[in-house]
């Protein structure tokens, strides 16, 4: 029986590889994350850039108590099961008017985690809509095989190594992902998706959760992730630690050591060794 995800939700993201949207937070409460990430950012004198982007949770109080709301973690066991850890999480922030786009790709690509048992709860801090380029997904891709892909690197890129599909794709059946703030969706790891630009008047700002099940291992690296649900028979990954206050010296620790083994397998190949601003 699912907890909060009615039978058609789940046979429809099994189906298409998405759903959306889930109301998991009150508009009220998703204004709330981001001032407390624009508070952070105000002192800091600079957007959240960089590593920073990255495993978030790890360094903020507000940020680990998200990827252990209720509401979310509800939907996400309705996919995936009770026994849940959460493997990263990422900002994908754009500001107005900027020319930062994320091109078709599939997170699948570069990660190293199998099986595909994979979900990502992307949760809308301000509203994700087509002129702030809301995410945009290709139904059906997450049953096909791997696509090739090739790194780009470009500058405007969003993603890791700027990676984009090797092949055509067909725009006029794309789906746009448009999502008010407090709002979510799911997608599964192997969805084709991408976005443009945000051409608004405000920041579009998207804070993405991966979830993973706990028999998921990690097949290029000795990885770490956090428990938020359930118990973990497996032991594929090391213990992450919730952070006790914001960016105190444990959770900078703690993330440095998360984000050295996620780079590692990320950029595997290449000559990278952080995350891209």
């Amino acid at each position: 029986m699912t907890k909060v995800l009615p039978d058609s939700a789940v046979e429809a993201y099994r189906r298409d590889g998405y759903f959306f949207p889930l109301r998991v937070l009150a508009p009220a409460e998703a204004a709330g994350y981001r001032r407390r990430l624009e508070a952070h950012e105000a002192r800091a004198g600079a957007p959240l850039q960089g590593n920073w982007r990255h495993k978030t949770h790890l360094l903020f109080t507000w940020a680990d108590e998200l990827v252990h709301h209720p509401a979310i973690l509800d939907a996400v066991e309705d996919v995936i099961g009770p026994d849940i850890l959460c493997w990263t999480t990422n900002f994908f922030i754009k500001e107005s008017g900027s020319r930062g786009f994320v091109s078709w790709h599939q997170d699948s690509t570069y990660w190293g985690l199998d099986p595909d048992d994979v979900v990502t709860a992307w949760v809308a801090f301000t509203r994700s809509d087509v002129e702030s380029g809301c995410m945009k997904v290709m139904p059906g891709t997450h049953t096909e095989s791997q696509i090739p892909h090739v790194d780009t690197f470009h500058a405007d890129n969003l993603l890791s190594r700027g990676q984009e599909i090797a092949v055509e794709v067909d725009e006029s059946k794309a789906v746009d992902i448009v999502l008010a703030p407090g709002e979510m969706s799911l997608h599964h790891i192997k969805l084709v998706h991408g976005s443009a630009p945000n051409r608004s008047g405000d920041r579009r700002i998207g804070f993405a959760i991966r979830y993973i099940p706990t028999h998921v291992r990690q097949t290029k690296v000795r990885d770490s992730a956090m428990l938020v649900r359930g118990v973990d028979v497996h032991g594929n990954f090391d213990p992450e630690p919730r952070p006790a206050s914001d960016i105190d010296e444990a959770a900078l620790r703690a993330h440095a050591d998360a984000v050295a083994r996620q780079v590692a397998a990320l950029y595997q190949g290449t000559d990278k060794s952080e995350f891209r601003a």
